[in-house]
């Protein structure tokens, strides 16, 4: 695929209206990230620990989760876990932001379902690369199950 099919299926237009959801315990973490998501002019929705956090995927329905695994009150594992046992969040995209480097924490992000991870210190042009990616890949899988979905109309009203 050439960068001009690329800029079709998500554009700078389309990156404005993704809500992204920064889960971290940590204030100055927090406002970091937030801070390097606005190059991307994307609305950024704050969560301090892991029980906010899926308060707020309820109400807010982001488009992709950037989430601490060390928090309060729920550990990000367990975030994820409970997003991906989910049918109605399952397809929520998660990028688990970590200062946990050991093989076992990289094993268990992923047990708990985690599409990416990012380590801390947050390189803000990785951050910046993944989460475009993250957006992309969730923007195409919404389009294709519209597609789906009209397909099997047009199929129910043919026969």
């Amino acid at each position: 695929m050439n960068k001009t099919m690329a800029k079709k299926i998500m554009n700078d237009e389309d990156l404005k209206t993704a809500n992204i959801l920064v889960v971290d315990d940590n204030e100055q973490n927090l406002e970091l990230i937030q801070a390097y998501l606005e190059d991307l002019k994307c609305n950024s929705i704050p969560a301090r620990d892991g029980i906010s956090a899926i308060e707020l995927i309820k109400e807010s329905k982001p488009d992709l989760v950037l989430l601490d695994v060390m928090m309060p009150r729920m550990s990000g594992f367990e975030v994820c876990r409970r997003l991906k046992s989910n049918p109605e969040t399952a397809d929520l995209p998660v990028i688990m932001v970590t200062a946990l480097n050991e093989m076992g924490d990289i094993e268990r992000a992923i047990e708990s379902g985690t599409d990416d991870f990012l380590s801390k210190p947050v390189n803000k042009l990785e951050l910046l690369t993944r989460v475009k990616t993250m957006l992309k890949l969730k923007h195409l899988s919404d389009k294709l199950e519209r597609t789906l979905a009209y397909l099997s109309e047009l199929e129910k009203h043919a026969s």
